[in-house]
């Protein structure tokens, strides 16, 4: 079966080939049936799974379409490879770099739909191979989406790319990008998420070990109708307590909780992980030390003190 499609592929070629001559009675290629054979043997090599061939086949249909200035098509093509790529990892960086190429000629031809889905399809094919480059791809496709005005999926690809940056530990990317999100969940009134996103930029801000910014977060949270007042207002507001005054009971209570729980994945994980600093000694109170300084050992005027601390002798 495999070698019956790679001759017909063959065939296409040789077809494809012959199209593209010139003659004396032909003086122009015939670049649109080259294209359409060059297509055909692709499709062939791939299903004979010769795949080096196949993305081969693409490339030469794409140049076929480029010299009939066919550029929609040529992005059809440049996208092509990355069914063929994908069964081979160590080729996947260069399958994103076709479809990063595709995004463009399809931006180019008044198709941004297209591009920022070629450009999803590719940060999911490089996504466990780099995390980086995928946070980029999505960042790129949720800005086509924010130019059309698609904001819900443009809002998809940047939680993808949040996610990841939690994941790979950048936090202070992050939280930027969480920023974003919530700026756009709050002008399409969708309030409730905005609460969640709170939640997941503090515990971003607190594993950064910024106190400040995870405050101000809470604090400017309270312009968004119905936060203050809210089961994640009060939880947020016990967790920075706890946070405050070093009382790491506090902080695993309010992290371990069913509303930290079960965020995504990333931002739980960032609850269940969160350390106060000090090593969660908690700081005492300006009432405990008062009760302390009126106890036993500090009965009496200055001089018991005195007796008191040396009545078992120097030794």
């Amino acid at each position: 079966m495999a070698a019956q499609k790679i001759n017909e592929a063959l065939e296409h070629i040789a077809k494809a080939e012959k199209y593209l001559k010139t003659g004396f009675l032909k003086w122009k290629p015939d670049y649109d049936s080259a294209a359409t054979e060059y297509g055909k043997a692709a499709v062939a090599f791939k299903n004979a799974k010769q795949f080096d061939q196949a993305r081969e086949a693409c490339l030469r249909e794409a140049e076929a379409h480029e010299n009939n200035k066919a550029y929609l098509f040529i992005a059809c093509c440049s996208f092509c490879p990355r069914s063929c790529l994908e069964w081979e990892m160590q080729r996947l960086p260069e399958a994103v770099q076709l479809i990063e190429k595709a995004s463009m000629m399809y931006l180019e031809n008044g198709t941004p739909d297209t591009a920022a889905i070629a450009l999803e399809r590719a940060g999911k094919l490089i996504e466990n191979v780099s995390p980086e480059k995928a946070v980029q791809l999505y960042q790129q496709a949720a800005s086509v989406f924010e130019n059309e005005e698609r904001l819900r999926q443009a809002l998809e690809m940047l939680g993808k790319a949040s996610r990841l940056l939690v994941r790979g530990r950048r936090l202070d990317e992050a939280a930027l990008s969480l920023q974003k999100e919530k700026s756009i969940y709050k002008e399409i009134e969708n309030y409730p998420t905005c609460y969640k996103k709170t939640i997941a930029q503090v515990l971003v801000h607190l594993h950064r070990n910024d106190y400040v910014a995870a405050e101000r977060c809470v604090r400017e949270s309270y312009s968004i109708p119905g936060f203050n007042g809210s089961e994640d207002c009060a939880a947020l507001e016990q967790l920075l307590e706890g946070y405050d005054q070093q009382d790491q009971d506090q902080v695993s209570e309010v992290c371990n909780s069913p509303l930290f729980k079960y965020m995504d994945n990333d931002y739980a994980k960032l609850g269940l992980t969160l350390v106060v600093p000090g090593g969660g000694i908690k700081k005492k109170s300006p009432n405990a030390t008062q009760d302390k300084a009126r106890g036993p050992a500090a009965v009496g005027s200055h001089g018991d003190e005195e007796e008191d601390e040396y009545s078992g002798g120097l030794c």
